[in-house]
């Protein structure tokens, strides 16, 4: 697939060829998205290279969107090239390699880029005029949070305000359908009813590709990230964003063969993270990424949330399923959990590692009541029949490259399989 980006309503670059295909990010007909609806002013304008990256990332979401997988040779991995409008095409050209392999590492996908350049765009211009305008009423924050509305989200927000080192901006984005915002906006108002926080302190970000076919989206998590580096990168100073998700789904290992390689998800994977730190610094943003719970299973972070409580009050109306608006297919009217795919499972390992009585809405937690949840408890029972500690260290390879803090991935795994493992067992076994 080739697609050809305009940023800019009076950009005249065009391509020959019927099987073109052309986005208009300024055109809500093409793709709609809400960054720019945000209002906040912070100590600075935009960097250009972030909202370069932001749009990118559009562009990205979009290819990943309009290409069926199935039309693959291999049923799986596409060829995408993306001509793509950027102010500095120096720097871009530069960082190409690094942003082509980031994106196929993460989508199992190919990629290439042919930057072209750009003007200010229509947004970028009224946000500098409304800057000037209220500059006296920025807002500052210490670090930024993604806030996904999951389970992870949720105990990461909590200890970063019970620590009180300072001011949070919560990031979240939400696609079409149900299952997310609403989840997002019900553990929103109960932040802000327990801490010092307020409605400003958090952003959610819409996006939506006109025409979209292709459900995997392998590449959501780029975009997601994007919007927080963009948002960083107007705070005049070294940030922080702080992702908070546990060490296993992080590491995203496979419990079947056939979900080797990007069709486990690489969301947070420690390599792509490493790439994407990589791109971040060559661009000039002085943005870090950091993940505190790199090395603890959901279980754990569960035992040592810091307000116990409050945690325990409100994690049912945490959202942690991969497809939580799935069940509209049989009629169901309200999102829930489904119960049985790897997400949902490791979050009600995590509850029974951590005694906590689960009365989250799952449709089959039990793997009993449809046939697909059938096929995969069978593939989880294998998975845990081939399980060997003695072989930990080689299997965290599986997902992509490890090559530093060998020990601790390895123990990491080896304890959040068995959480993992005794969920399962026990189910199975009643």
């Amino acid at each position: 697939m080739i697609l050809n980006v305009k940023v800019n309503s009076d950009d005249d670059f065009s391509l020959d060829g019927q099987e073109n295909k052309e986005l208009e990010l300024y055109n809500s007909n093409s793709f709609s998205y809400t960054f720019w609806q945000d209002k906040k002013i912070y100590k600075n304008i935009y960097n250009t290279n972030a909202i370069d990256l932001l749009n990118i990332s559009f562009a990205v979401f979009a290819c990943d969107r309009l290409e069926l997988r199935d039309a693959a040779d291999d049923c799986w991995s596409r060829e995408f090239i993306i001509y793509m409008p950027v102010v500095n095409v120096e720097i871009w050209d530069t960082n190409k390699e690094t942003l082509e392999n980031m994106l196929s590492f993460l989508s199992g996908d190919s990629w290439k880029f042919i930057f072209r350049t750009r003007h200010l765009s229509k947004n970028e211009d009224e946000y500098k005029k409304l800057h000037a305008r209220k500059e006296k009423e920025a807002c500052d924050y210490d670090r930024l949070c993604m806030f996904s509305g999951g389970m992870d989200s949720y105990i990461g927000a909590i200890n970063l305000l019970e620590e009180n080192l300072g001011r949070t901006l919560f990031v979240s984005h939400y696609g079409g359908g149900k299952g997310t915002k609403e989840y997002q906006d019900y553990i929103k108002e109960k932040l802000i009813e327990k801490y010092s926080v307020e409605d400003r302190d958090f952003c959610q970000f819409y996006a939506k590709v006109v025409n979209g076919v292709e459900d995997t989206t392998r590449s959501r998590s780029f975009m997601f990230f994007s919007h927080a580096v963009a948002l960083a990168s107007a705070l005049n100073k070294s940030v922080e964003v702080i992702i908070p998700e546990n060490g296993l789904i992080s590491l995203n290992i496979p419990l079947s063969y056939s979900r080797i390689g990007t069709s486990s998800t690489r969301t947070t994977h420690p390599y792509y993270m490493s790439l994407f730190q990589k791109l971040v610094d060559n661009l000039g943003l002085n943005v870090q990424f950091r993940n505190p719970y790199q090395f603890k299973t959901k279980g754990e972070m569960l035992l040592e949330c810091k307000n116990q409580e409050f945690m325990k009050n409100h994690v049912h109306h945490t959202m942690s399923c991969s497809h939580p608006d799935a069940g509209r297919m049989q009629g169901e009217k309200t999102a829930r959990h489904c119960g049985y795919c790897v997400p949902c499972v490791i979050r009600q390992a995590a509850l029974k590692k951590a005694g906590i009585n689960d009365i989250s809405s799952y449709r089959d937690s039990t793997f009993s009541n449809m046939k697909v949840s059938k096929q995969i408890r069978n593939s989880y029972l294998l998975a845990i029949e081939k399980f060997n500690p003695k072989y930990a260290f080689m299997s965290i390879q599986l997902s992509g490259k490890i090559t530093d803090h060998i020990d601790d991935y390895t123990d990491l795994y080896v304890r959040g399989m068995n959480e993992f493992k005794d969920y399962i067992e026990g189910i199975v076994n009643v």
